[in-house]
């Protein structure tokens, strides 16, 4: 069922319709290399081939997972004898071209440059991280979009009445309902709803009177669990990790849910995740909330105790309280400034009234201690009604100030208390 030209592709139509670039490229004859990425099913091995018939130009099909540098040496070789012949070089199509080396990477871009062939590479990842910079910048980027539920539908029923290449000899009688499951389940690929389609019809005997009746039930059997598109070391880890944090950080359980849930299909280590919810547990709630870290060190604990599946309860729970505890990143901007101050500032001195073994040193010292003696909180500090003893004495020396607590929670709170600790000591300067 694959198309046989471009009129022929379902959905894609910012890439392939009429006035798209690629449809202006071919038009002109002047066809340059294409990179194509996009989720599997999209129709990116079809598009390749179509590409190559449209301009008339000679296919070579490999993958980089599979392929070497000698095999890519002579396509280049041929396409190179055409062209010197006076030919049309070779449409070379490159599938998982993220799979190639750097190095390897390299070995087309002088021939590519020049002409001697067309690239056109697939790909489920983002090209700007797993492609060289200079291939890209002599490549022209088309993304492949995942198909709609009406789009995967068109397909199955064309596939379900095509006599010449589909089912349509079969005496199908396919329910709606059916196809409807197949167009959500297979999550945008063709590939695998055309797959269930055809498992479903020829496992499913006719009836007495000839029709191969295929409900929902059998469609149902006839396609595996949805799988969750997900790359532990490419951007769906990366991605999914991203929308739990910002959803939590937001304040939205249902997505925080949502995207946990997609992690936990995919079979992400429950220990990464925990991690990254600790961490926001200081970076976002910090002491608008201060349970929310001891929540987050329990969780951890009885993620690595129970494991999964009875993790994902934790897990769960765990991220319904911190996406609804007051967030404040008050402390996370605080330590940030202290260590950039430490970093790019001049170093300073630690005040003498509170190095360690500061009454000898101010002893040693003579003239130039006095004064400067360290008074012990307990007994010579400044009397407040939330801190009880304030020590009044500057323990920096610099006049700096990195604390700007929010009135979040407990830190409306504790706002109070830096207020009067502060008032306090600049009193008793």
């Amino acid at each position: 069922m694959r198309p046989r030209t471009l009129d022929e592709i379902v959905g894609q139509q910012a890439v392939v319709g009429p006035g798209s670039l690629l449809r202006r490229m071919l038009a002109a004859e002047s066809l340059g290399s294409i990179i194509l990425y996009g989720p599997p099913g999209t129709g990116k091995t079809t598009l390749a081939r179509l590409i190559a018939g449209a301009a008339d130009r000679p296919f070579e099909h490999e993958n980089a997972a599979s392929v070497g540098v000698p095999r890519i040496r002579e396509i280049i070789a041929q396409s190179l004898a055409r062209v010197e012949d006076g030919g049309k070089p070779t449409v070379l199509f490159l599938d998982e071209i993220h799979r190639f080396s750097r190095s390897q990477q390299d070995v087309l871009l002088g021939d590519v440059e020049r002409g001697v062939i067309t690239l056109v590479g697939a790909t489920t990842e983002n090209p700007l991280f797993a492609i060289n910079s200079a291939l890209i910048s002599r490549s022209t980027l088309l993304r492949l979009e995942p198909l709609s539920s009406p789009e995967i539908v068109e397909i199955v029923r064309r596939a379900v009445g095509d006599r010449e290449r589909g089912l349509g000899v079969m005496n199908l009688a396919v329910s709606d309902q059916a196809i409807e499951h197949w167009a959500t389940v297979c999550d945008g690929d063709a590939r695998r709803a055309l797959l269930a389609l055809e498992i479903a019809a020829r496992s499913t005997a006719p009836g007495p009177d000839g029709v191969t009746a295929v409900d929902l039930a059998i469609a149902q059997e006839s396609i595996q669990h949805k799988a969750v598109s997900y790359d532990h070391t490419g951007d769906e880890h990366y991605d999914a990790a991203s929308a739990l944090i910002k959803s939590v950080r937001g304040s939205d359980p249902d997505a925080a849910l949502y995207w946990l849930a997609t992690m936990l299909e995919a079979h992400e280590d429950p220990r990464f995740i925990i991690r990254r919810l600790a961490i926001l547990a200081s970076e976002d709630i910090g002491n608008a909330d201060p349970r929310g870290i001891m929540v987050a060190q329990a969780a951890w604990e009885l993620v690595e105790r129970l494991g999964m599946p009875e993790a994902r309860i934790t897990l769960g729970q765990l991220v319904v309280y911190l996406s609804l505890a007051p967030k404040s990143n008050a402390s996370y901007l605080a330590i940030d400034a202290a260590i950039a101050d430490v970093r790019s500032g001049r170093s300073a001195p630690v005040p003498s009234h509170v190095q360690d073994s500061n009454v000898k040193k101010a002893q040693q010292m003579g003239g130039k201690a006095k004064g400067q003696a360290y008074q012990y909180a307990h007994d010579q500090g400044a009397d407040s009604e939330r801190l009880g003893k304030v020590g009044l004495q500057d323990n920096l020396g610099t006049g700096k100030q990195y604390l700007t607590l929010t009135q979040s929670g407990f830190e409306r709170e504790l706002s109070l208390r830096l207020a009067e600790a502060r008032a306090l000591r600049e009193r008793g300067a």
